[in-house]
């Protein structure tokens, strides 16, 4: 009979699900011939209407009210009967009382009870624990929870019907079974369970009292979770039914297998083959998912015809690529690309909540203000017979720009030359005339606004522009005159030369790129050098040493601020774009970015040195005072990686106060394209750092002009303040972090060529072992040592030091690999005989 029904029904449901009219009544009430002429009414109910009816966005919003009731409701149950629990005498005399004798005035006047949540409480847990069922009360609170959490949340805990089966269950048996076994104990089972169990032990007395209660209780495990009771027999008598009764179900299931709907029909009809029946339709769709995972054609129709929303969330919440055996192979596994960021894996990037929200998003100019300057541009212009066509407004958050398209016939320079008398009849400071705006053919009047808005750094970081940006190595500067997010690539500028008077914002400014860097980068990709010789700019990012800094192998400090160990790390970073320019020469690539795609898709062998490139910012807060002490030792080295280092990673951000021609030479403005101008005070200044004048001219407090070579856009600079930068560097000092900086090439100044006689006695213990190894592998690196023997650098480079001494490997030759003077072990022995190391 189930055969015959199942095709009709799977018929009628897709014929449903059509619109169409359906072919049931034909064959299944041959008896009833009226009913055919009532079910031709359903072409009505095919239309979109009534399934509209059925299906209102209303339902939805009534649910999340309920499910949030029943979890409040869940909570205060769960208050009521933990603190009955605890001051039960108390309250069990409070309510006896009121139930007693129940009068408003009564309850009114009556001492409040010690219950949590007062009197309404006192009196719900007396009804529920001492009245009722006892602590098996508990389970209520467990339903309305979990209800709550399915009707709000759409979490399911626990399936929704199998939460009330059992419940029930508990309400109702374990009452019982706790007065029979804790006798006296009122609290534990309550009236219910003294009541029913003194009626019992009349009919069955005790023994069959607790017999019924284990044949019940032994039933409901049966019958709820399918306990074979296998050790009372062998399994293969078992099996045998089993395997029986799965190919009645899977013949059984082929017809409605297409429409879950269907199989929810099937089970609410008291289908044996499918002992998960569950009324509700999305609890529904849990089952099926447990049961039709044993035949594959049915679980592939479930996304068709179901309610989503438990289907999509269930397969997030069931990742298979969790484990952290997974991610192991995912780094190491040579057929999948090497991830840099797994070095730290548990690294969390820094939130926005970190920094200070100061309000700029919106910007505010009154518009008589904006009035009023355009009459005044007007009219001084007018006084001196320049008229225009028309005039419009960009509004920014410092400055507002006036674009001007005057007449024909008159003269750019004309305007130009107007700019004090625009100045004067504004009575404003930093007034600035492009003439003309390159790309558009009109003439731009900047005009400081009365009231400028501070850009907070948070808004910026927080912009969908940088969120989503796919530059290397994004900086967000701040904002332009029409108030759009600026973003630049440091990687293509690719060196930043700033300059500004003091007070100007050129230390935020460095702050605000530091800070871009570090929301946007990994620990693993990015490093900076921080040069920093007036020691209080840049002293709080010393708390990201083992994560983002880098130093010489044998500095205690990673803000470097004494001249000498700047002349020492600018020359160590020399060696390390040598070396790395080596390492781009063997893998015959060109830039860094082709070099660490060739390594991360492990077409490079780590055994020939090389590794995944992070990136180097060297940012120097005061050069000035650096080319003040130093001189030619300072600009040689930084001149050359000016020229060079682009290509391998390694970018320069340098910020000075004083734009002077003496500092900021020739070679190295050549070799800057990108310069960032805030306020100076002459415009000689502006020309040394800008090619161009209007420096001098800007607002101050962050205003400021950057050119990338032909253009020259003026923006306001966003403002991160000393605090935002301390829990910044908190935030990220706080997480697990490498060993130790990111050690740069060791570099000494006065190391002489040849040979430096080491006294044999303070040789290393490993000393014979690395000169083995040495000549074994025919490469005498410093790198070598480290890495086979488990070394430091610096431990590494004594050792290699005493064996350039012994005369085992060569003198030092820049970023290329000392010559090893032994071919063979054999030889290696005999000298190391003779050096009494054997």
């Amino acid at each position: 009979m189930v055969k015959k029904i199942n095709p009709l029904r799977a018929n009628t449901f897709r014929q449903e699900s059509k619109g169409e009219e359906p072919e049931i009544p034909d064959l299944r009430k041959p008896e009833k011939p009226e009913k055919p002429a009532k079910k031709r009414k359903p072409e009505k109910p095919a239309k979109p209407k009534k399934e509209k009816k059925v299906r209102k966005p209303l339902d939805e919003r009534y649910l999340r009210v309920i499910g949030l009731f029943f979890l409040l409701f869940s909570l205060y149950l769960l208050l009521a009967f933990v603190s009955y629990t605890l001051t039960w005498k108390a309250d069990f005399d409070f309510s006896n009382k009121v139930f007693s004798n129940f009068t408003l005035n009564h309850f009114l006047e009556s001492k409040t009870p010690e219950n949590w949540v007062g009197k309404i409480g006192a009196l719900t847990a007396y009804l529920f624990i001492s009245e009722w069922f006892g602590v098996a009360s508990f389970l209520f609170v467990a339903i309305f929870f979990i209800t709550g959490m399915k009707f709000l949340l759409r979490i399911t805990l626990f399936p929704l019907v199998r939460t009330l089966k059992y419940s029930f269950f508990g309400i109702v048996w374990t009452p019982v079974a706790l007065s029979v076994i804790f006798p006296g104990e009122d609290v534990l089972y309550g009236v219910y369970g003294f009541e029913l169990n003194k009626i019992l032990q009349d009919f069955l007395g005790y023994s069959g009292l607790i017999i019924i209660l284990g044949f019940i209780f032994l039933s409901f495990l049966i019958i709820s979770f399918n306990i074979p009771f296998r050790w009372m027999k062998k399994k293969e008598i078992i099996e045998i039914p089993v395997s029986e009764v799965q190919p009645e179900k899977i013949e059984e299931n082929r017809v409605p297998e297409p429409d879950l709907e269907f199989v929810q029909e099937e089970k609410s009809d008291g289908n044996r083959f499918m002992p998960k029946a569950d009324p509700d339709p999305e609890e529904a769709v849990t089952t099926e998912l447990e049961v039709e995972q044993e035949t594959k054609p049915a679980a592939e129709k479930l996304p068709e015809s179901s309610s989503i929303e438990l289907q999509i969330e269930k397969p997030v919440e069931e990742p298979v690529a969790d484990t952290g055996d997974a991610g192991e192979k995912v780094h190491f596994g040579l057929d999948t690309k090497y991830d840099p960021t797994l070095d730290l894996p548990n690294y969390k990037f820094p939130d926005t909540d970190l920094l200070k929200d100061y309000g700029g998003d919106e910007i505010n100019v009154n518009k008589e203000e904006l009035e009023a300057n355009k009459n005044r541009i007007v009219q001084t212009l007018n006084n001196y017979s320049i008229k225009i066509d028309k005039i419009k407004a960009t509004i920014g958050p410092a400055v507002t720009l006036y674009e001007i398209v005057p007449e024909a016939g008159v003269r750019i320079s004309k305007i130009k030359n107007l700019e004090d008398d625009i100045a004067l009849s504004l009575s404003a400071l930093g007034i600035r005339i492009i003439a003309p705006i390159p790309g558009k053919g009109t003439i731009g009047i900047e005009v400081p606004n009365k009231n400028p808005e501070i850009v907070s750094m948070k808004s910026l970081l927080a912009s969908e522009r940088f969120q989503k940006t796919t530059f290397e190595l994004p900086l967000v500067l701040g904002k332009t005159i029409s108030n759009e997010t600026f973003i630049v690539d440091l990687a293509k500028m690719p060196h930043i030369l700033m300059a500004g008077a003091t007070g100007q914002g050129k230390s935020v400014g460095l702050n605000t790129i530091i800070t871009s860097l570090l929301y946007k980068k990994h620990p693993s990709q990015i490093k900076f050098v921080m040069v920093d010789p007036k020691k209080v700019e840049l002293s709080l990012f010393s708390k990201i040493e083992r994560h983002f800094l880098a130093k010489l192998p044998d500095s205690e400090e990673a803000i470097i601020t004494d001249t000498k160990k700047v002349i020492r790390t600018l020359n160590s970073l020399n060696i390390e774009m040598d070396s790395r320019y080596d390492l781009l020469q063997n893998a015959q690539v060109r830039n860094i970015k082709e070099y660490n795609e060739k390594f991360i898709a492990r077409k490079l062998n780590p055994e020939h040195d090389h590794h995944f490139l992070p990136y180097l910012i060297l940012v120097v807060d005061e050069f000035a005072d650096l080319i003040m002490t130093a001189g030619r030792e300072i600009e040689t080295p930084l001149t050359r990686l000016a020229q060079l280092a682009r290509a391998v990673g390694i970018h320069l951000v340098i910020a000075t106060q004083r734009p002077s021609v003496n500092i900021i030479t020739g070679t190295i403005k050549a070799n800057f394209p990108a310069r960032i101008a805030f306020r100076v005070i002459s415009k000689i200044d502006s020309r040394t750092i800008l090619d161009t004048g209007g420096a001098d001219q800007l607002v101050g407090r962050g205003d400021m002009l950057l050119s990338t070579g032909s253009d020259l856009i003026r923006l306001q600079c966003a403002f991160v303040d000393t605090p935002e930068i301390e829990k910044l560097t908190d935030f990220i000092g706080s997480q697990r972090g490498f060993s130790d900086a990111f050690h740069l090439p060791e570099f000494n100044e006065d190391e002489p060529e040849g040979n430096r006689e080491i006294d044999p006695d303070s040789r290393d213990a490993l000393f014979a072992e690395a000169a083995r190894l040495i000549v074994q592998n025919q490469q005498g690196s410093t790198s070598l040592i480290q890495r086979k023997l488990k070394l430091g650098y610096n431990r590494a480079g004594r050792i290699i030091d005493q064996l350039e001494s012994a005369g085992i490997v060569g003198p030092f030759e820049g970023s290329k690999a000392r010559d090893v003077r032994f071919k063979d072990l054999t030889q290696l022995e005999i000298h190391l005989r003779d050096l009494g190391e054997i």
